[in-house]
C-alpha cells in the first residue's frame, strides 16, 4: 500500500519511493491483461494455452529507444511499439527487471566499442520470462526465466521477440531483481579475483571506487576467501553510512581517497603485507596511488575509467617492483569462453546470492509510459555519489503461473510497486569508522 509522502511500506519500515532494501522481498503483480493476442491466431494451440489460464498475449510493448547517439536526456524516447509475430526459432519474452549500467549509457552515447547501432533499444542485462515460443524451439518453454546471452539485447522494454539462441535459461529461485543484476557486476568481481593473481587467505588487495557495484561484490567475495580488502572511496555527504555498510559486507579497511600516499595511510596499513592486486575503475591519480601501494610483482587491473582520465604509472614501479598493468573487460572474456563456462560462473554467484553470502544494494524505478520517469531513472543511475544500483522494473508484466514460487498472488489493490523486505543489505549495528580495521 502506498504510504503518505511518496513512500512504500516495507514490512514495518519505510523506504524512498522506488527503492528496495535487498533480500527476501516479494513482488506483487497482476496476472491478467486486457488485450487479445495479435502475435498468434485465436485458433492456435499457443493462444488456447494462454486463454485457458486467464491470459491473453500482449500486442504492445513499452520501449525505450534512441534514434541517434548522444546524451541520454536528449536522445532517449519512451514509446509504444507493436509486438511482432513470433517466428520459427523465436520466443516472446516479458522483461521483468533490467539494471542501468555504465556500459548502457556509453552505448547510448556512442562511445562503447560494441553494441547495436542506432536506432536501438538500450540495456545489456536483465531477466525475462518466456511468454510464447515459436516452432522449432526446444531449449526454452513458456514460463522459463532467461537472461541475455550477449550484450546489446535491449532490455529496457516490457516485451521483446528474439531468437531463442540469444537467451540463456536460468533458475528462478532467487528474486528477479537479483537475477537481473548478477551477470555483469558480480561476475566481473568474480573474474577480477580469479584471473590475475593466485590469491590465498591472508593476502591483501586494494581497490578504488570500492563503493560501486563491482567493488561491493569484490569485498564480499574476497572476505569469503579470507582475503583482506583495502577499499578506497571518495568523501561524500553520506560517507559514514557508506563506510558502515562496506565494513558490514566484510571490508577490512575503508579509507577516503585523499588519505592515499599520506603518513596516516602508511600507519594504517603498517601491519599488513603489501597488496598483491590493485583494482582500478577510476583512473587518473587514484589509479597511480593504488598502484604505488603494490608489493613486489603486484598486478594493477583496470576495468573502468570513471574519471575519464588516463592511467599514468611511475617508471620506477615497473623497474624496482616489477609490477604488471593489465585490463579486464567482461564482454571480451565472455566472447573468448563458451556458454558452459559462462553459466558455470553465473551459477556460482547465483548460489552465493541464494546462500546470502552475496548481497546487492539495489534501487527500483518502474518503467512506465512517462518520459519523465525514464529520464529520472537515468539521471539517478549516472549521479555522482550514488550508492545503489538502479534497476528498471516492468510493473505491468503478466507473469505465467509457473512463477508462483517467486511471485505472490495478485495484490487486491493492484499496486504493482509494493515490495516486502525481510532483510537489508546493511548492518545498522556496526559503528566502524573510515579508517578502522575490521
Amino acid at each position: 500500500m502506498k504510504a503518505r509522502g511518496g513512500l512504500f511500506k516495507l514490512n514495518n519500515a519505510y523506504a524512498n519511493n522506488g527503492s528496495v532494501l535487498a533480500r527476501g522481498f516479494t513482488v506483487m503483480r497482476s496476472h491478467t491483461t486486457a488485450t487479445t493476442a495479435a502475435a498468434a491466431s485465436t485458433s492456435s494451440p499457443l493462444f488456447a494455452l494462454y486463454n485457458t489460464r486467464g491470459y491473453a498475449l500482449p500486442t504492445e510493448a513499452t520501449v525505450v529507444r534512441y534514434e541517434s547517439n548522444g546524451r541520454p536526456d536528449n536522445v532517449l524516447k519512451v514509446q509504444k511499439e507493436k509486438i511482432p509475430a513470433v517466428k520459427q526459432g523465436e520466443v516472446l519474452v516479458g522483461i521483468i527487471a533490467a539494471p542501468i549500467n555504465p556500459a548502457d549509457i556509453n552505448m547510448i552515447e556512442g562511445v562503447y566499442p560494441i553494441g547495436p547501432k542506432a536506432p536501438a533499444v538500450p540495456g545489456n542485462e536483465g531477466v525475462a520470462e518466456v511468454l510464447a515460443v515459436g516452432d522449432g524451439v526446444s531449449d526454452l518453454s513458456v514460463g522459463d526465466w532467461v537472461i541475455p546471452a550477449a550484450p546489446g539485447f535491449g532490455t529496457w522494454r516490457t516485451h521483446a521477440v528474439a531468437p531463442s539462441k540469444d537467451l540463456l535459461k536460468v533458475r528462478k529461485t532467487l528474486q528477479p531483481e537479483y537475477i537481473a543484476s548478477l551477470s555483469v557486476n558480480p561476475c566481473t568481481a568474480y573474474r577480477l579475483l580469479e584471473d590475475f593473481a593466485q590469491l590465498k587467505s591472508g593476502d591483501v588487495i586494494i581497490q578504488n571506487g570500492a563503493n560501486g557495484a563491482v567493488g561491493q561484490a569484490v569485498i564480499q567475495l574476497a572476505a569469503l576467501r579470507g582475503i583482506k580488502t583495502i577499499n578506497i572511496i571518495r568523501e561524500r555527504p553520506n560517507y559514514d553510512n557508506t563506510v558502515e555498510r562496506m565494513k558490514a559486507y566484510g571490508g577490512y579497511i575503508v579509507a577516503p581517497e585523499v588519505l592515499l600516499g599520506t603518513p596516516e595511510y602508511r600507519r594504517l596499513v603498517s601491519d599488513l603485507p603489501a597488496p598483491r592486486l590493485a583494482l582500478n575503475c577510476v583512473g587518473g591519480t587514484s589509479a597511480t596511488e593504488i598502484a604505488r601501494t603494490l608489493g613486489q610483482d603486484g598486478v594493477l587491473v583496470t576495468y573502468g575509467g570513471m574519471s575519464r582520465k588516463p592511467v599514468q604509472l611511475p617508471t620506477s614501479l615497473f623497474i624496482f617492483k616489477n609490477i604488471s598493468s593489465k585490463g579486464f573487460w567482461l564482454s571480451k572474456w565472455a566472447e573468448q569462453n563458451n556458454t558452459e563456462k559462462r553459466m558455470e560462473m553465473f551459477n556460482k554467484v547465483y548460489d552465493l546470492a541464494m546462500d546470502r553470502k552475496l548481497r546487492l544494494w539495489l534501487e527500483r524505478h518502474p518503467l512506465t509510459d512517462s518520459q519523465a520517469d525514464i529520464s529520472a531513472a537515468v539521471r539517478r543511475a549516472t549521479a555522482e555519489q550514488r550508492d545503489r544500483k538502479v534497476l528498471l522494473t516492468m510493473a505491468d508484466l503478466p507473469l505465467h503461473p509457473s512463477a508462483s514460487s517467486a511471485f505472490a498472488a495478485p495484490s487486491n489493490n493492484n499496486n504493482n510497486n509494493n515490495t516486502t523486505s525481510n532483510n537489508t543489505t546493511s548492518n545498522n549495528n556496526t559503528s566502524n569508522t573510515s579508517n578502522n580495521k575490521k
